[in-house]
C-alpha cells in the first residue's frame, strides 16, 4: 500500500529525504462462467494493491453486473494485478452493463461510461423503509475515529477511507485506497461476500467529498446514512433524495449540515 522514496524537500532550506508515497496501480479485472474458455474484461481500475478480492466483487455488485454472492465459484489472481471471477453457468449477469465499464481512474469511477444511462444502477433495496436513526454526538465523533484507523493517509497524505459505523459510534469495517470509489468498493465487497447486504443499519462515512458516484454504491448496497467529512455534489444531493438517503456534510467534531431524509438524525 504504501512504497519509500527519495525526494528533495525544499523550504527554508533544502534537503533530501525518504517519503512515503502512496500505491497506485492498474487492476484488471474479469469475468467467465465455469464452462466457458474464454473470458470477458470487465474493468481496468487504478487502485492501490490490497484487498483485490473485495473490490473486484464490490465493483461488480455496485455496478448492477453481480447480484448474488452464491454464483461466485472462485476469485483468483494468477497474474500480478489481473483478477478473475469464475462463475456458476446458472448465474444470472447483466451482460448490459459490462460494455460501459471498461476504464476507471483513481480519482473517477463513471469516467469512460458513454452515455448518461451507462451511468446510473438501480437499487433493489427500498432504503425508504430503513428505520435507523443517529444522535448528532455520535456523529461528530466519527471521523476522529475513523483517523485513527486511518494508517496509510497518516504516512502518505494520498489515501481516501471509507467506513461502516452502527449508530452508537462503534466502528465495523474500514478500508483505504488511493481512489475513493475503490475504497467503498473494498468495503461493500467485503460486506457482499459476507452475505450482510443491505447495510440497513449501518452509517457510511466517507473521508472527502461526497459525489454521485459514491452515493451510488451506497444506495446499491442499502446504506440509509451518509456521513462525508467534505462537501456532497449536486447530483450526490439529487440521488440521496431520490433514495430517502440521509446525506451529511462537511462532518467536524461540533457541526455538520444536513440534506436530506433530516429526521434520521436526532
Amino acid at each position: 500500500m504504501i512504497q519509500t522514496r527519495k525526494i528533495k524537500r525544499v523550504g527554508s532550506f533544502t534537503e533530501v529525504v525518504e517519503d512515503s508515497i502512496a500505491i497506485e496501480e492498474p487492476l484488471e479485472i474479469s469475468m467467465k462462467k465455469e464452462s466457458e474458455i474464454t473470458t470477458t474484461k470487465v474493468s481496468i481500475t487504478m487502485r492501490t494493491p490490497g484487498n483485490d478480492s473485495d473490490l473486484a466483487l464490490g465493483f461488480l455488485f455496485t455496478e448492477g453486473i453481480l447480484t448474488d454472492f452464491n454464483d461466485v465459484i472462485s476469485v483468483s489472481e494468477f497474474v500480478e494485478n489481473e483478477i478473475l471471477i469464475t462463475l456458476k453457468d446458472s448465474a444470472q449477469i447483466e451482460v448490459g452493463q459490462i460494455d460501459r465499464n471498461f476504464y476507471t481512474t483513481s480519482s473517477c469511477g463513471v469516467c469512460g461510461k458513454a452515455s448518461i444511462d451507462a451511468i446510473h444502477t438501480v437499487s433493489s433495496f427500498d432504503i425508504d423503509n430503513f428505520d435507523l436513526t443517529v444522535k448528532k454526538e455520535v456523529l461528530y465523533e466519527l471521523p476522529a475515529s475513523l483517523q485513527q484507523y486511518q494508517t496509510a493517509f497518516n504516512q502518505t497524505g494520498g489515501i481516501h477511507a471509507a467506513a461502516l459505523f452502527t449508530n452508537q459510534g462503534a466502528l465495523i469495517s474500514y478500508q483505504e485506497d488511493v481512489g475513493r470509489h475503490n475504497a467503498l468498493d473494498k468495503l461493500i465487497g467485503e460486506a457482499f461476500t459476507k452475505g450482510q447486504l443491505p447495510l440497513r443499519n449501518n452509517i457510511l462515512l466517507l473521508s472527502g467529498r461526497g459525489s454521485f458516484e459514491l452515493l451510488q454504491k451506497a444506495s446499491m448496497a442499502g446504506i440509509p446514512i451518509v456521513a462525508c467529512v467534505g462537501a456532497p455534489s449536486s447530483l450526490a444531493i439529487d440521488l440521496a433524495e431520490e433514495q430517502a438517503i440521509t446525506l451529511i456534510g462537511f462532518l467536524k467534531k461540533d457541526r455538520f449540515n444536513l440534506y436530506s431524509r433530516y429526521e434520521r438524525v436526532q
